[in-house]
């Protein structure tokens, strides 16, 4: 039986929303890979909890607004490399929140244990041209999601 580590993710609207939908997407230090911010969830945290320390741990802040919450989990397998730095896991199982960065928000990406080397926001329909092929499945239902209740 497969198993999925608990994460939250988050798509990162900035100040501009709801005049202008651009997306933060951020660059990984140790593969070279584009991703919306991510990270596991702690024993006896909720997702919203990991959701708070993990902007801050990846971006340097917390300084958000949450817009709205996917209700459902949604998993996917690490392809085989990554699987295997990740073991005992074969995939994460994700709670997806849209968020929007306060007016003053600061991103700053070196944190005490750098994830990312670089960020951008891009508009929502180009995320795809930087993604991993892996996570792009996940990425669209979460986006068609949001897009579906009226928040992209």
């Amino acid at each position: 039986m497969k198993k999925y580590r608990p994460n939250v993710a988050a798509i990162v609207l900035s100040p501009k929303y709801p005049e202008k939908v651009e997306v933060l997407i951020a660059k990984r230090t140790d593969v070279d890979a584009w991703q919306f911010p991510q990270g596991g969830i702690d024993e006896g945290e909720t997702p919203k909890e990991a959701l708070f320390r993990e902007l801050k741990e990846e971006i340097g802040t917390d300084d958000i607004e949450v817009i709205a919450e996917m209700p459902e989990w949604l998993s996917y397998d690490f392809p085989k490399r990554i699987a295997e730095k990740m073991y005992p896991y074969d995939g994460q199982t994700q709670r997806y929140f849209l968020v929007k960065l306060k007016p003053n928000a600061k991103i700053n990406l070196k944190t005490e244990i750098p994830e990312f080397k670089d960020y951008k926001f891009v508009p929502i329909d180009e995320v795809f041209k930087y993604v991993k092929s892996f996570k792009r499945p996940v990425y669209k239902e979460v986006i068609d999601y949001f897009k579906k209740e009226g928040y992209l």
